[in-house]
């Protein structure tokens, strides 16, 4: 073996020798710092340990070691139960994330109905309603009330018939003809003169129809 090639494989060993040494180094150098990390956490656990055993002194607060170990274990046996539930809180919140723009929308409509009912007066009109039912509370009493109850179907048969078309009219057309009449210049009529009137067909015909009413409300009350 020449000199050269014994440099060469001098220099290669030389060359691995040093690699091995930074490894070493490295090595070395990882293993001090994670004994300082290790040392670090040491006295961060340290005290945490000192301040969370102050505060349970101070609050009175007394731990179990065996109560805490039964908790772990209870734990332990329910990791699948646990992450279920997280699935589950998962899949709420992605739903609530997609029905927030839906509920928005919603919201929006609510708030804008309920101000058109605002503009309108709804609001103030059930304010009002409420004197209502106030002053019926305060005027009548139970039994009015438990007679009405009692009377109800009459009362809402009376109400349906005067709503009719033909009764209506007939109200109405009495109204108006009692809204257009004026007292002071209703003229005065003597005896004679409303003889004479009784003879005219118009007067005849409203006696017939007073005279037939009162028939047949006659006949009504003797059934």
């Amino acid at each position: 073996m020449d000199e050269k090639s014994l440099q060469e494989q001098i220099n290669a060993l030389n060359g691995k020798m040093d690699l091995l040494l930074e490894y070493v180094n490295q090595q070395r150098l990882q293993s001090s710092k994670m004994e300082d990390l290790v040392s670090d956490l040491s006295i961060v656990g340290k005290s945490i340990y000192q301040y969370a055993e102050s505060e349970l002194e101070n609050r009175m607060v007394e731990i179990n070691p065996d109560e805490i170990m039964s908790l772990g274990l209870r734990l332990l046996r329910n990791i699948q139960n646990i992450n279920r539930f997280l699935e589950t809180f998962e899949s709420m919140m992605d739903f609530l994330k997609d029905a927030g723009p839906v509920a928005n929308e919603m919201i929006i409509t609510y708030t804008q109905k309920l101000h058109e009912f605002d503009q309108k007066g709804y609001f103030e009109f059930f304010a009002e309603s409420t004197r209502i039912l106030d002053n019926v509370v305060s005027h009548y009493k139970p039994e009015d009330v438990k007679s009405l109850a009692d009377n109800i179907v009459t009362i809402i048969e009376t109400v349906r018939s005067l709503t009719q078309p033909e009764m209506m009219t007939a109200v109405n057309n009495a109204v108006k003809v009692f809204g257009s009449m004026e007292y002071e210049k209703t003229p005065e009529y003597s005896i004679w003169k409303l003889m004479r009137e009784l003879n005219q067909p118009e007067m005849k015909r409203a006696l017939g129809f007073m005279v037939t009413f009162m028939k047949n409300l006659s006949n009504n009350k003797s059934l």
